[in-house]
């Protein structure tokens, strides 16, 4: 084999992952023992744990809602390509099961990472359209967090338990079990397979390099293993890999109805603006004189309260009376405004809001 490229999520755990069947038993032990609803979240591509739910539904007398648009998309199309084996009446809308009793249900949810605008996500926020969570809601997190998601996935957990779920989350009962390779497997491949060049991939670097470093381990040349980020070019030749230029590459975001369009420049803002506000500043300047016309208008919004700030809105506008007086015409007069005022801001508050000024001629 010329090339192996593998999956080092697990890099730095040791053993064989655990079997589905785990879950099965604990899913079983849960529907017969849960007096109330029960919502399981997992990911919308998890379609074996869909099919394990559904299973239980059935043979629990429960039936089945979705909750989220991925995974009931995903649903419809694992059913007509025959991966999922779910009688046709087992599921229902998520609006008719407010109508039935608690102990007829069980919910597919989305959210498992913490997500705030995923169904679960939503759901602990009690800001879901057709569910909210009750007393006596069972609720299981089969998933495990992403490296570095773990605050927000802990974040959803607590709310839950605030309203009132009982919650059953990995590692307190095994409700999930990893989808990704272990070390004894992913030795078991390298051996298998025996490949001229190894490419650990899919982990943080630190996976990457856990991999990398067992594979040499197991006699791959460190030569002939390369760990790279994404966006590199791999050239493999019989005897020799080399590796190119990285591909320069970046996030696409998408924003409402646009794709694309939104620009890092346009999140410096939006991030600048959520962490500090902004201030607005508004003055007219007489045409012929160049003298300032009534009192300037300061606002802000998510930077002080103002009807309290009476004494720094003062001192703002007594900034924007000396910068106009010393008439600095060589240039942008918008933009002395506003460097001269995040300054007296800094100064006095040490924050640094987003500050926009505008200049009226009359």
């Amino acid at each position: 084999m010329l090339a192996l490229l593998s999956d080092s999520t697990n890099a730095d755990r040791p053993g064989w992952t655990p079997s589905e069947s785990a879950v099965g038993d604990t899913l079983d032990a849960v529907f017969r023992q849960a007096k109330g609803r029960i919502i399981v979240a997992t990911f919308a591509s998890l379609i074996s744990r869909i099919q394990q739910v559904a299973n239980m539904a059935v043979r629990y007398k429960r039936k089945m809602a979705i909750a989220g648009y991925t995974m009931t998309e995903n649903v419809k199309i694992a059913r007509q390509l025959g991966y999922l084996d779910i009688p046709p009446d087992l599921i229902v809308s998520l609006d008719r099961i407010a109508s039935m009793r608690p102990h007829e249900v069980v919910v597919m949810a989305t959210g498992t990472q913490g997500e705030p605008t995923a169904a679960l996500g939503r759901l602990a926020a009690g800001r879901h359209r057709h569910l909210q969570v009750e007393v006596g809601d069972t609720i299981i997190m089969s998933s495990h967090p992403i490296p570095g998601n773990e605050e927000m996935v802990h974040r959803i957990i607590n709310r839950l338990f605030q309203r009132g779920a009982d919650v059953l989350y990995s590692p307190i009962a095994p409700v999930h079990v990893s989808g990704h390779a272990s070390q004894e497997e992913q030795k078991l491949l390298i051996n298998l397979l025996r490949p001229t060049f190894f490419v650990p991939i899919h982990g943080e670097l630190r996976h990457l390099k856990q991999h990398a470093k067992m594979a040499q381990e197991l006699g791959i040349p460190a030569s002939h293993i390369a760990v790279v980020e994404n966006g590199a070019v791999l050239e493999f030749g019989a005897k020799a890999m080399t590796v190119g230029d990285r591909v320069p590459g970046g996030y696409v975001f998408v924003d409402g109805a646009i794709v694309g369009d939104v620009g890092p420049a346009v999140m410096r803002d939006r991030d600048a603006l959520s962490r500090d506000g902004f201030l607005f500043a508004v003055v007219n300047l007489d045409r012929k004189t160049g003298d300032v016309v009534g009192a300037p208008q300061v606002l802000s919004r998510g930077f002080v309260f103002m009807p309290e700030a009476e004494e720094l809105i003062a001192q703002l506008q007594e900034t924007i009376r000396e910068v106009l007086g010393k008439r600095p015409y060589a240039g942008d007069l918008e933009g002395f405004l506003q460097t001269a005022l995040s300054k007296t801001i800094y100064r006095e508050t040490r924050r640094r809001p987003m500050v926009l000024a505008v200049v009226n001629e009359i």
